[in-house]
């Protein structure tokens, strides 16, 4: 969430008036994350977050919108999309893609103990079971073929020994993905980015998850892997706190089983979660685009990351 568009009081105001949530009375841009614009946008009636889609596209964005009221309709704490009178949730303002949702409560928690631990696993499986009926499908976009797409542009900034990690690891990822027992796990809509500063919390209460802009229909491993990359790593050196771990998978497992399947494949799939992100990163590091308060992360956290998961291959065991 950068401001790579910059959206004038007046248009943001027209918008939220077609919309009828109120009168704006405050249009803040927000600094963290790097794929979207966003904004605070205060109104009359509430608070919301408003969002232009800077690299996807009018016939992407249903998929998501209308996942995030899929799962607030079962209950599960999202963003809604707020629509027209016409009940279209999808609009557009300076010639982007746009979308205005409800502000949720709280703030992140970026030092996470156990209790956070066992709330977003829960959630997490929740959203899963909520998600399978869901009628729409579309890829998760940053899957494997983005990563054989994207590794060969970022090669040419990498050391040696970088290039050997990430060429051996995307070979590897290649032959999990054209097995058999990777065919058999089970699939859904995903997340598929559920870090830290995606989830809101007041106090040790879970408020709600956020930013689905990059979910797509993959393996339900995928997204425990991703969350487990981040939820559950000390940030310091990439290595999985196993207590915290162990947390989050029981709190999964508890609501929606993990099958032996799923067990065994855990190892291949934290590495594969630790590959997407280090693919991005460089890729957002090395090629930037243009923002006003871009911050690109730094790739070499998930070099660490997938080098321990490599090295240290975690099974959560029976539970």
């Amino acid at each position: 969430m950068a401001v790579f568009t910059e959206v004038s009081p007046q248009d943001a105001a027209a918008l939220i008036a077609r919309l009828g949530i109120g009168e704006l009375t405050a249009l803040k841009g927000i600094t963290s994350g790097i794929e979207n614009t966003n904004y605070f946008a205060d109104t009359s009636k509430g608070r919301f977050v408003l969002t232009l889609f800077e690299r996807l596209s009018h016939e992407q964005l249903p998929f998501y919108l209308h996942l995030m009221k899929h799962l607030a309709q079962h209950g599960v704490p999202v963003p809604d999309p707020q629509s027209d009178e016409t009940g279209e949730i999808l609009h557009t303002l300076c010639g982007k893609p746009a979308a205005v949702v409800n502000r949720l409560e709280g703030s992140h928690q970026l030092a996470p103990d156990i209790s956070h631990c066992e709330s977003v696993g829960a959630m997490l499986a929740r959203m899963h079971l909520a998600g399978q009926d869901y009628p729409r499908h579309q890829p998760n976009l940053r899957g494997l073929p983005w990563w054989a797409e994207t590794i060969p542009v970022v090669v040419p900034h990498l050391t040696p020994e970088q290039r050997t990690l990430i060429e051996g690891e995307l070979a590897f990822q290649q032959q999990v993905a054209a097995s058999a027992a990777y065919a058999a796990l089970p699939k859904g809509p995903i997340h598929a980015d559920l870090f830290r500063d995606n989830v809101m919390f007041v106090g040790h209460q879970l408020t709600g998850f956020f930013d689905f802009y990059f979910a797509g229909v993959d393996t339900f491993l995928f997204d425990v892997a991703v969350c487990l990359n981040d939820w559950c790593t000390d940030l310091e050196s990439g290595r999985l706190v196993e207590e915290r771990a162990l947390a989050f998978v029981g709190a999964y497992d508890a609501v929606r089983h993990l099958s032996s399947g799923e067990r065994r494949l855990m190892p291949a799939l934290l590495r594969a979660a630790a590959l997407r992100f280090w693919v991005s990163r460089l890729w957002d590091f090395h090629l930037p685009r243009d923002a006003s308060m871009l911050k690109p992360h730094d790739p070499t956290h998930f070099e660490r990351v997938l080098a321990h998961r490599v090295a240290e291959p975690w099974h959560p065991g029976v539970i």
